[in-house]
């Protein structure tokens, strides 16, 4: 398979590397893990694509995708991921972001793919998406497509 778009530089263009992620019109998207730290530019891009604003954690409806902000002291990713699954629909992915920086709560990519295969999910690409964030596109395993 392969892999998302390259990262998008500072005068790249955000709303074509988060389309190339799959993020497109009309879908509904989740966003789990705001906090103060997040990238809004990254945020407005989804919307962007999507056409609409993103849904909070409190939504409960079926999604077609998430953007999901984990930081390493966030809690147990496994179990995040697995809730994460039962809101996604057909073709359904999620968009996990970790910070770069140890510092900020990198998150280990052993740890991210231990954690996705447990849920069912497997690894689809990541690349740094701005400068202090990573992407790792996650997508059901061929088992439960």
């Amino acid at each position: 398979m392969n892999a998302p778009a390259p990262p998008a530089d500072n005068g790249g263009d955000l709303p074509d590397v988060v389309a190339r992620l799959g993020f497109a019109a009309e879908q509904i998207v989740q966003e789990v893990g705001w906090d103060d730290d997040v990238d809004n530019d990254v945020r407005f891009a989804v919307e962007d694509v999507v056409g609409s604003d993103l849904e909070d954690e409190d939504y409960t409806g079926e999604v077609d995708a998430v953007v999901l902000w984990w930081r390493d002291e966030d809690g147990d990713l496994t179990d995040a991921l697995i809730t994460l699954v039962g809101v996604l629909g057909d073709g359904g992915f999620v968009v996990a972001l970790t910070p770069k920086d140890a510092d900020a709560g990198a998150v280990d990519a052993a740890e991210l793919d231990e954690a996705a295969t447990t849920a069912g999910l497997h690894t689809a690409g990541a690349f740094p998406l701005s400068s202090t964030w990573r992407a790792t596109k996650l997508v059901a395993t061929k088992a439960r497509r």
